[in-house]
């Protein structure tokens, strides 16, 4: 619940400020100690707690996979190998449908993203006061411990995906045949400006709309939940944050879905020719 020393404002302000290092404006490395110094940083400071979430989050996926793997049995197979199972074919099935280029890295590519996102995204589940109150007496004043909800995270992994349709274009098409898309579509050779004009402004949009997609929707949920602990009463709060978590759980698995399913499409356009 928000502290009592607290106004709503100040506590939602807190929520949703990153644990961000950096270059203070006195020339020394440390944390920001509001949103204001975070920004006064610039670009070379880095989000600690994106990072560092990102990164556990990323293991643990590797680990239960890995283990999976490791313990595989085709006469036994164990509830967690049979649940692994039927997210690998449902991901395999995307792939399928959606995807008519060859190449072996689009399924560990969509794989890793459907279930590394799913799982940024579930840490939105957690209660916003629990990281607070687990780190209460230390240091440590911020901790945002969903990386979706940082646009820096999203906007990372829509660059990733974005080089990929780029190398993928120019090694499948050629560089010639890569440019003469943008040169001669839709409209051919005469109107090669106005060609220009439309494809590169909807080519550089698909980064863009991958990332504030995912960003917006989880920090708008998280902001949800915030505003229920800093608004509401302790003892109506579940009444509220309840029924939202429970539909939050769509979200979750929708827009891990939604960046899967578009990092699928890309990728297949990159292998293909007009």
């Amino acid at each position: 619940m928000a502290g009592e020393s607290q106004s709503p404002s100040e506590y939602i302000g807190h929520h949703i400020q990153n644990l961000t290092f950096g270059r203070t404006h006195d020339g020394h490395w440390g944390f920001a100690h509001d949103a204001r110094e975070a920004t006064e940083m610039g670009f070379m400071s880095i989000n600690v707690d994106t990072m560092l979430w990102s990164l556990v989050l990323g293991v643990l996926f590797i680990w239960l996979f890995g283990k999976v793997a490791r313990n595989f049995s085709v006469d036994k197979p164990s509830r967690l190998q049979s649940f692994i199972e039927v997210i690998v074919e449902f991901v395999n099935g995307a792939i399928k449908d959606t995807f008519h280029g060859k190449n072996a890295l689009i399924g560990p590519l969509a794989l890793t993203i459907f279930v590394w996102i799913f799982l940024m995204n579930l840490m939105d589940l957690v209660p916003v006061d629990l990281p607070g109150a687990i780190l209460q007496g230390t240091d440590i004043h911020f901790m945002k411990i969903v990386p979706t909800t940082d646009v820096n995270a999203t906007l990372g992994m829509a660059i990733t995906v974005f080089l990929l349709m780029i190398y993928y274009g120019i090694k499948v098409k050629g560089i010639g045949g890569f440019l003469a898309e943008f040169a001669f579509h839709p409209f051919g050779k005469w109107l090669l400006p106005v060609n220009l004009a439309l494809e590169l402004v909807s080519f550089f949009a698909k980064p863009l709309s991958l990332a504030l997609r995912l960003y917006g929707n989880l920090f708008a949920g998280e902001l949800i939940f915030v505003l229920i602990a800093a608004l509401i009463p302790i003892y109506m709060q579940w009444v509220l944050s309840l029924p939202w978590a429970i539909f939050h759980i769509l979200v979750i698995i929708l827009q891990a879905y939604i960046f899967m399913m578009l990092t699928i499409v890309y990728l297949s356009q990159a292998h293909e020719s007009h």
